[in-house]
């Protein structure tokens, strides 16, 4: 509701918006941008993004070598939204170069003589998963420590959580499973994430793995095969752990091989799940 406020309100007003992974940070934007019919603009932020592709460069157009405005002043001049999507992935030094746009400024374009000046709307969203002071924990190797004087230049920071149990179900039911299945799923992963943040596990489920969840069991009709697919990419140990979880907290099912994890992890599985008949309620 925050950001969608901000939208709506056309002023200018950065706001760096930190979280998880697969929570819903840029499609937050996207939605909030949607509703209030505002057009947006999605860069990509890598260690290789520069000023050339931020504001624009000489391009070989049909022979000629013609001036292209890049993604920041395009968005300047439509009044747009800007989304700058993995801020703490960029090279600190080369994001500077839009110190002043953060500011609301007008942009001297240094190349071409030109000074473009930001219309009513425009406004820059930045999403990462740190809140540029690196990743302590090593989950995302590639967080870089954004420089101090570019992170002063947004207002706010809002920290992203993942969403209610509520919204978790609302968006699994746009995806066509059943109300059971469901809430199995929101209430394994809430538990999941209970472990995660108690620092038990080094692994959570997102709304985004739910998601993909959702997507292969349209596939596959298989509750089980769904989950075991889509938690995969874990390691073996947190994956059995993960399954085991899952057949205590939804009876209709039983993973396809007997599972075996360690007993520090069995003992969590059990203790946690007791919860799940709770967690699974709408109430």
């Amino acid at each position: 509701k925050d950001v969608e406020s901000i939208i709506k309100s056309c002023q200018f007003f950065p706001v760096f918006i930190s979280g998880l992974s697969g929570n819903g940070k840029t499609f937050m934007v996207e939605q909030a941008c949607s509703r209030a019919k505002r057009p947006m603009i999605r860069v990509q932020m890598s260690r290789e993004t520069d000023e050339d592709d931020l504001i624009g460069g000489f391009r070989l157009v049909d022979g000629e070598t013609k001036f292209m405005k890049g993604p920041v002043l395009r968005a300047m001049e439509l009044g747009a939204v800007l989304l700058i999507d993995e801020a703490d992935r960029a090279d600190p030094g080369k994001v500077m170069c839009i110190q002043g746009v953060l500011e609301g400024k007008p942009y001297y374009v240094k190349k071409t003589g030109e000074v473009v000046k930001p219309e009513v709307g425009f406004n820059i969203i930045v999403t990462a998963n740190t809140k540029g002071k690196g990743s302590d924990d090593g989950r995302y190797v590639a967080a870089t420590i954004l420089d101090d004087a570019w992170l002063e230049r947004f207002p706010i920071t809002i920290e992203q959580h993942f969403p209610s149990d509520a919204v978790e179900k609302r968006i699994l039911r746009g995806h066509g499973l059943d109300a059971d299945f469901i809430n199995h799923l929101v209430a394994w992963s809430a538990i999941i994430r209970k472990t995660f943040m108690e620092g038990a596990i080094d692994e959570l489920i997102s709304t985004r793995r739910l998601v993909h969840i959702a997507k292969t069991y349209a596939l596959f009709s298989d509750r089980m095969r769904a989950i075991e697919l889509c938690i995969n990419r874990f390691d073996e140990e947190t994956k059995l752990a993960f399954l085991e979880l899952y057949a205590k907290v939804d009876p209709t099912v039983a993973p396809e091989t007997p599972v075996e994890v360690d007993a520090e992890l069995d003992a969590i599985a059990d203790s946690l799940a007791l919860d799940s008949s709770n967690l699974a309620n709408d109430g």
